[in-house]
């Protein structure tokens, strides 16, 4: 039964207080529908609204997200206190609707501390961290003390932008205001400090607090966690008389994120021992992340059967989780499956690396491009990891015509996405898609050192060793190690090993340490170039100097540097005093020697250790049959290539290429397939006869098979890097470089031909083969003939 007074001759009944305690318990119960009738009722009444129920009432309807209502209810108050208006700031504030908020917030007519400090958790709900900082500013100046709330926020804004000098001030008005004791504010202290990397500070404010809530543990282990050190977290952890999961959780993704994935399942595993704490889907991420890193697929099947037993809520990124960890364990088929049974479209871009690299592995990319075209947010992460899968996986153009579609359709590519694009130019050879990209990365102001780097290697593979030097002298920024090494390496390729060392001891006196990658570099620039001597000072020079141990390559590089110049008794004793066996590349480079100084005896051990690591190695059968082959011992060498049959080992196949119109044209030995193989051949023919007419000679000893020498020539004429010259000329216009690449090395009658070409023709030819450049102008070579 309702309560009545008589009513005054200006105003109604003022009966609607007794309703607040009605409504408050609709809040608490969240009955919408009650909270609703109890307003309705107290309208059809007639009662005054009075401001204790009408702030009440704004309460209820902003949080259960009736905003219109609200603002409603408080427009027609006829009276407002300080608490009505803080009502509404704080609904704008809590639903991110921060200009609404900003703009009841200038109208208030007065504010006290709620209201500045329901602004700042406005901002920081929304991450404008900066505004937060500032509005806290601009209510010191106001004069508005802050309370302990309003410093929790402001030192979460201070964390967030890693603000140091002003969290220390800040930590200086908490000390002057006597707060330094009140548990949240010191441990969002120690969390400032700690995002802040001040971890001795954020130590001395933990130690100086005389109670210390779970939370203040948590902050000092998720500190030293983020820090690197795992051992001053575990013995906090060890310390805390009481642990949550968050403890836990802090451990296994400190852990997990240091890289100690073993430590972080040892402790996983201790935690479902131990029994204090259930793990949650943090845990249970934290837990396959680390699964997936060390390939423990079985380990990772179980945790999966122990959330599926557990009912554990799937959230997407549990589902994210257990894809990765599937597809880095090697059970991409089950990835598969849980794709198919979830929605693929929410796949984030972690997982969906993972799966990719998953199928790159079993060289299966088809399924993950069609998962990157379900997928909804395809960031430039995304387009990048798929870029990269198809340059790894040897599918180039696609990887091409994937960036050209992202430059057309997708997100704007950064610095991962052009280095990427660029190794597949430096693959192709393309040098006009390279400096394509060279001018986009310098308009969108992506030329960074990374992607200066990608450019030498670009500029460099594709044979253009003065664009690959205009980009190393442009890098505005400090050279790091990579781009003194790039280039080093670029110029050693080229046949430029005096120019390579130059750079080399300028790199030396200019400060910048070499690393193991420029060393194989410098000593390969003394291959090419012959210089023995000083090939074997810089193999001491990066022991003694650089205090570098020679790893695998670069004892293949000396065995390389003794047997091209010659020197097969000293390749032979430097094998001798190796700490570890020659790999396959110095046993190949041993027997590549062999063959042009007649070494049929040396040729057979190395391909003998050759074929003992890999039975199935055709480039041992090949070369020590050659070998044989240019002693004249064709009995021997005619018993290998059978051997080589009995065993089904198949010859690798020599073939040339060139990128023309954004094309690969791909030739092999006497190829047939080519659309315009009519006027390749005709041009083939042209060219194989007026360099004859030129004096040209055909190094029949080159065609290592027992048969007539006019049958040799025919053959000679149609090697793959012929055809592909011949190709060049007619499908580019005159003057061009030619550019040529190669799988094998070049053989003796082509380097000889292309000379004579070169200088027919009048172009400058360049043709990169299995081991380096070579730069045909003239009737010249830039190797010198020492090749």
């Amino acid at each position: 039964m309702l309560l009545t007074r008589p009513q005054s001759v200006l105003s109604r009944p003022l009966l609607s207080e007794p309703y607040t305690s009605l409504l408050q318990t609709c809040l608490r119960t969240e009955n919408i529908s009650a909270g609703r009738s109890i307003h309705a009722h107290v309208i059809k009444a007639g009662l005054q609204l009075g401001v204790y129920f009408t702030n009440n009432l704004i309460h209820f309807y902003s949080k259960f997200g009736f905003f219109s209502d609200a603002r409603l209810v408080f427009d027609e108050m006829p009276l407002k206190n300080i608490f009505s208006w803080n009502s509404l700031l704080s609904m704008y504030a809590k639903a991110g609707m921060t200009q609404a908020a900003n703009n009841v917030f200038d109208k208030m007519p007065e504010r006290d501390s709620v209201s500045w400090t329901t602004m700042i958790v406005g901002f920081n709900q929304v991450g404008d961290f900066e505004r937060a900082v500032c509005l806290f500013l601009e209510m010191l100046r106001f004069g508005v003390p802050p309370s302990h709330f309003t410093f929790t926020n402001v030192l979460s804004s201070c964390a967030a932008l890693e603000a140091l000098d002003i969290g220390r001030k800040v930590h200086t008005f908490v000390v002057k205001l006597g707060l330094s004791s009140v548990v949240p504010v010191a441990n969002s202290l120690i969390n400032m400090y700690g995002k802040s990397r001040e971890a001795v500070t954020a130590k001395a404010v933990f130690n100086r607090m005389r109670l210390r809530s779970v939370s203040s543990w948590n902050s000092m282990i998720t500190l030293y966690a983020q820090s690197g050190r795992m051992d001053l977290a575990l013995d906090q952890l060890e310390q805390m008389e009481e642990r949550s999961i968050v403890s836990w959780n802090a451990m296994i993704a400190g852990y997990n994120q240091n890289d100690m994935n073993q430590e972080a399942m040892e402790f996983f595993s201790r935690m479902l021992k131990d029994q204090s704490a259930a793990p949650d889907t943090f845990t249970f991420t934290s837990a396959l992340s680390a699964c997936g890193y060390l390939g423990r697929l079985d380990v990772g099947k179980q945790i999966h059967s122990h959330i599926i037993r557990t009912e554990q809520s799937l959230h997407m990124h549990l589902v994210n989780a257990l894809i990765s960890m599937y597809s880095k364990s090697g059970g991409v088929e089950i990835a598969r499956r849980l794709v198919k049974q979830t929605v693929a479209t929410d796949l984030n871009v972690i997982s969906f690396t993972a799966l990719l690299e998953g199928y790159i592995k079993l060289g299966d990319l088809q399924p993950a491009r069609e998962i990157f075209e379900l997928m909804k947010n395809r960031d430039v992460i995304a387009w990048t990891a798929m870029i990269v899968g198809y340059e790894q996986n040897g599918f180039n153009s696609e990887g091409m015509d994937l960036f050209r579609l992202m430059l057309d359709k997708g997100p704007k590519p950064n610095n991962y996405t052009l280095a990427a694009v660029l190794s597949i130019c430096s693959t192709l050879a393309s040098l006009d898609n390279g400096k394509q990209i060279h001018c986009k990365a310098i308009k969108s102001g992506n030329l960074s050192v990374s992607v200066s780097n990608a450019l030498i290697t670009m500029y460099a593979k594709s044979g253009s060793i003065t664009g690959a030097r205009r980009v190393f002298d442009q890098i505005c920024q400090l050279k790091e190690t990579v781009s003194w090494t790039s280039m080093v390496i670029a110029l050693a390729q080229h046949g430029l090993g005096e120019e390579a060392i130059t750079l080399f001891e300028e790199m030396i006196n200019t400060g910048v340490k070499p690393d193991h990658i420029t060393y194989v570099g410098v000593i390969s620039a003394c291959t090419h170039a012959g210089l023995v001597e000083q090939g074997k000072q810089y193999f001491q020079w990066m022991q003694t100097k650089h205090l570098i141990q020679p790893t695998q390559s670069h004892y293949s590089c000396m065995i390389d540097l003794f047997a091209r110049a010659g020197l097969l008794q000293e390749a032979q004793e430097f094998i001798k005093h190796m700490p570890i066996d020659p790999d396959d590349i110095a046993w190949g480079s041993l027997l590549a020697a062999c063959k042009v100084h007649k070494d049929a005896e040396l040729a057979k051990i190395a391909a003998e250790r050759l074929l003992a690591t890999n039975p199935d190695n055709s480039g041992a059968y090949s070369a020590l049959a050659n070998v044989y082959s240019a002693c004249g011992r064709w009995n021997d060498a005619a018993k290998i290539w059978k051997s080589m049959k009995d065993k089904g080992v198949r010859k690798e196949q020599g073939f040339s290429w060139m990128y023309s119109k954004n094309k690969v044209h791909v030739f092999g030995a006497d190829d047939g397939l080519h659309p315009q193989r009519y006027e390749i051949y005709q041009m083939a023919a042209k060219l194989w006869k007026e360099i004859k007419k030129a004096g040209f000679v055909p190094d029949t000893q080159s065609v290592l098979h027992d048969i007539d020498d006019e049958l040799k020539e025919e053959l000679l004429s149609r090697h793959s890097e012929k055809l592909a010259i011949a190709f060049g000329l007619i499908s580019t216009p005159k003057n061009t470089t030619l550019r040529i690449m190669k799988n094998l090395r070049v053989c003796n009658d082509c380097h000889s031909a292309i000379k004579f070409i070169s200088k027919f023709v009048g172009r400058e030819i360049i043709v990169r083969d299995a081991t380096r450049f070579h730069h045909f102008r003239d009737g010249f070579c830039s190797c010198r003939d020492f090749w």
